[in-house]
């Protein structure tokens, strides 16, 4: 499950680290929250993806790694429009499961030829935990690299058209069973691609390999610290660096029931 991330990346300064094109329009009509650092990410808002694409103009050269902004939960290119230019609404689609991607009609289109990548400081889940007053309390953690590097998921991504209007740029983050410590938090975790699966999860010439689809390895999972955080982050309003922050929960439960220190 991700419902809710954090990033502090700069589209400039991304495009520069991939060495990647930088599509992405600095006069684009944005919120606040889109246009810097957003601790507290939420579905429908604009975020940051990479892809691999060839150039219109000249389609037999080689495609390359392009950033662009979308709009965090898909519209399948066949979606209704509901006026001129706004798509229907539908559920939002802002995870997608990795194992049946390939199945559903929203995502398997996308899963053939339109798979991105979204850049990410690191992700919230919440447990669920008993309360000094007995009462239960979901109580947030953020999962983060250790060492500060940027995590990068699979995604799916979707090009929305009505008529001659620009297209609308949307994606999913893919899920999988979550593994390792993180099965203590949710049963679910977005799809960490490690670097060296880079360009075969891109390549938009090439069908997917089943093993991307599968959950990251317990190495990948093991470099990652699970910090409990402020409930500053359980409302949306709030965006600061001080959600990512790690706080004091002294001993809490896990899923099961255990009782495990994070400290």
């Amino acid at each position: 499950m991700c419902g809710r991330y954090a990033t502090t990346t700069d589209p400039a300064l991304l495009a520069v680290d991939l060495d990647a094109v930088d599509e992405t329009d600095p006069d684009e009509d944005l919120l606040p929250e889109e246009k810097g650092p957003n601790y507290n990410v939420a579905p429908t808002t604009k975020v940051l993806t990479v892809v691999q694409r060839h150039d219109r103009s000249h389609p037999d050269d080689d495609a390359t790694l392009r950033v662009r902004r979308m709009r965090w939960g898909l519209v399948p290119r066949w979606t209704k429009p509901a006026e001129p230019g706004v798509p229907a609404r539908g559920p939002p689609l802002f995870n997608a499961r990795a194992d049946k991607a390939a199945t559903t009609p929203a995502f398997r289109d996308a899963l053939k030829t339109k798979r991105c990548l979204v850049p990410m400081d690191g992700w919230y889940e919440w447990l669920t935990e008993p309360s000094a007053d007995k009462k239960a309390t979901k109580v947030p953690y953020f999962m983060t690299p250790e060492d500060g590097s940027r995590l990068y998921m699979a995604g799916l991504w979707s090009a929305w058209r009505d008529g001659d209007r620009p297209p609308l740029l949307s994606c999913t983050i893919l899920t999988a069973d979550a593994v390792g410590d993180l099965t203590r938090i949710h049963d679910r975790m977005p799809l960490i691609m490690p670097k060296e699966h880079w360009g075969s999860w891109l390549d938009p010439d090439r069908q997917v390999d089943p093993a991307l689809l599968e959950s990251p390895s317990l190495d990948v999972v093991g470099a990652l610290e699970i910090r409990p955080v402020s409930p500053l982050v359980n409302s949306v309003k709030n965006n600061a660096p001080e959600l990512v922050d790690r706080v004091d929960p002294g001993t809490v439960q896990d899923r099961s029931g255990e009782q495990i220190s994070l400290l």
